[in-house]
């Protein structure tokens, strides 16, 4: 039985993410988010500073070149999925400096690790013949870096890509098309979709493919947020950049009573049951993510002064850093996507 949901859509509609997921919400059956209670958060949310974040990479990666940060990021960004064990749900943890890491940080952690050892971890030569033992020991950790075979595969075809078209390297990929997300085919995010299927973060969803894009857009976010400043990066349509569909904002959304969900999925979710890649419910957490995202950032909007306006990926970056280490369970999907 579907719900009857209340709809009200966002009056920007520059993003590609954002449109797809149109069909979802209308015909929802598991998810729902409520209206009143994004302009309810949005009446006290919208009065804190949320800051654009200003991200430097760990360790002191590309401090004297920020052709290496462009690669570590983009690098990195093919595997930074998947951290929790699926049978015994424990995090992969690493120690590193003098510190223990969790979660993305410990991959990260682990990447710099490699790169202090001198393995041409960034290189696409290198990649492309990466084997399942030497990823083994380049991610050692408290556990076995969940979905390591998967991962392995990742890289190599993404290496063979960079050493076929990029002299093997991340940073020759994005000099070579355009500074916008979206741009007729040749935008960043396009383009990586396009040419690294690993990034086609699609689901089909009643006929329609719904586009979430995770990955692709947090890695040209992250770029954006550590070269910014500098004349070394830019991105003209950032406006066009939805949150980010993954397992936490959803959680933050549910804790805050913007959206609710079935007492199948609930149930499904606090005895920690696999939710299906693709799966309905799945697709539904998603999309619910990205409408309810930028209807907070859009009512956010209308209480600030010009001057103070924000982007959907600082209500995204806002809700993950306040809840990403939350005891409340989300949902589990065995997925590369995110």
């Amino acid at each position: 039985m579907r719900i009857k949901h209340d709809v009200r859509w966002p009056k920007f509609t520059g993003s590609p993410v954002l449109e797809s997921v149109r069909p979802v919400i209308e015909r929802s059956r598991d998810v729902e988010t409520h209206i009143d209670k994004i302009v309810e958060v949005a009446g006290w949310m919208g009065y804190e500073e949320l800051p654009m974040p200003d991200y430097e990479l760990p360790f002191g990666i590309g401090a004297s070149d920020y052709r290496e940060t462009i690669d570590f990021i983009l690098t990195t960004s093919c595997i930074d999925t998947a951290f929790t064990d699926f049978s015994t749900h424990e995090k992969f943890q690493v120690e590193y400096g003098g510190r223990n890491w969790s979660d993305s940080d410990a991959l990260f952690a682990c990447m710099k690790r490699a790169v202090d050892k001198g393995v041409p971890i960034l290189d696409g030569a290198f990649l492309a013949k990466v084997t399942r033992a030497e990823m083994e020991n380049l991610f050692a950790g408290n556990i076995e870096l969940p979905m390591l075979e998967e991962k392995t595969q990742i890289l190599n075809h993404v290496g063979t890509v960079l050493a076929g078209q990029y002299n093997g390297r991340f940073h020759n990929f994005v000099a070579s098309g355009s500074p916008r997300l979206y741009d007729s085919g040749n935008g960043l995010v396009e383009r990586l979709v396009s040419e690294f299927p690993r990034f086609g973060d699609v689901s089909p969803y009643d006929g329609h493919t719904i586009k979430f894009y995770k990955l692709p857009q947090l890695a040209m976010w992250f770029l954006y947020t550590n070269l910014g400043k500098t004349c070394k990066f830019r991105i003209d349509d950032l406006e066009t950049m939805s949150a980010f569909a993954d397992y936490i904002v959803p959680v933050a959304l549910r804790l805050l009573g913007i959206t609710s969900y079935s007492a199948e999925l609930e149930r499904a979710i606090n005895s920690y049951q696999l939710i299906p890649h693709d799966s309905a419910r799945e697709v539904e957490i998603r999309a619910h993510c990205i409408y309810a995202s930028a209807l907070l950032a859009e009512e956010i909007n209308l209480l600030r002064p010009s001057d103070c306006q924000i982007v959907v990926p600082q209500i995204d970056a806002r809700l993950w850093t306040h809840y990403h280490t939350t005891w409340w369970p989300h949902h589990l999907t065995k997925t590369i996507m995110y």
